[in-house]
């Protein structure tokens, strides 16, 4: 049981690699504190949790409002006493296209909903995790934010995603001393509702950049996510950690 009487906050959790994330970690012990805007699917995750013997709570919102981020540490608090770590995963890639054909609103929403809610949640979740002198944050970043490789039509994506592993590794160094970890996992391409997943030609030309010749299924980069929450990576912190099939080998 890796996460074991540990309370975790996962946002984007109704679906995709949150939902697997909130079932793994909830099969691992975890007090799982479940975010994501969809209130029947996110609703349904959690019932699936509760209704097994785990524990679960969850609230809707976004995760661009300072209000949300502290409302979530809130219920986490409230519900199972305390905060443990967070996986931050919720997030977009948004309109593709070049920089001249991007208006300012196109690249404010996924700055917004990759970056700047990054530091909203960190905002909110610190001060808990700082009060009891440990804890784990993980965002869930991209090999694009690490290696772009030429990929065409994802400045806005990914700037926030390398915004965001510079965020991680800021936050590590000013919060080591005090026993709190941050990390930033960095998968390839994964089979979700939001990577495609009933696209099969898609998937299929995805499939092929990678080295590996497919793609990431959710659970997959889950596991890596327990990792990085878990006592087993304990001397870990400020790491982007590469899941990425081999991406980032074939860009550079």
């Amino acid at each position: 049981m890796e996460l074991s009487g540990k309370t975790v906050i996962i946002t984007g959790a109704s679906s995709g690699i949150g939902k697997a994330a909130a079932l793994l970690f909830a099969a691992e012990g975890a007090n799982v504190v479940l975010g994501a805007r969809r209130a029947a699917p996110l609703e349904s995750v959690a019932g699936q949790i509760n209704q097994t013997g785990g524990h679960a709570a969850f609230l809707c919102g976004d995760v661009r409002d300072e209000g949300y981020a502290e409302a979530l540490v809130a219920l986490a608090v409230e519900t199972f006493g305390g905060l443990d770590g967070a996986f931050n995963n919720a997030g977009t890639v948004g309109d593709l296209g070049p920089v001249a054909d991007m208006t300012l609103g196109a690249w404010n929403d996924v700055i917004g909903a990759n970056l700047t809610s990054a530091f909203l949640a960190a905002k909110a979740q610190l001060p808990a995790l700082l009060k009891q002198g440990k804890g784990s944050i993980v965002f869930n970043a991209s090999f694009v934010g690490f290696s772009n490789g030429g990929l065409p039509g994802m400045a806005a994506y990914a700037a926030s995603k390398a915004g965001m592993i510079g965020l991680t590794q800021s936050l590590a160094s000013d919060h080591a001393a005090a026993g709190v970890r941050v990390n930033a996992l960095l998968p390839g391409g994964t089979i979700t509702p939001a990577g495609g997943e009933d696209n099969p030609e898609f998937l299929e030309m995805i499939a092929n950049l990678h080295p590996m010749r497919r793609m990431a299924v959710a659970e997959e980069i889950a596991q890596a996510a327990l990792f990085l929450l878990s006592d087993r990576s304990s001397f870990m912190t400020g790491s982007p950690m590469i899941v990425d099939g081999g991406m980032s080998v074939r860009l550079l």
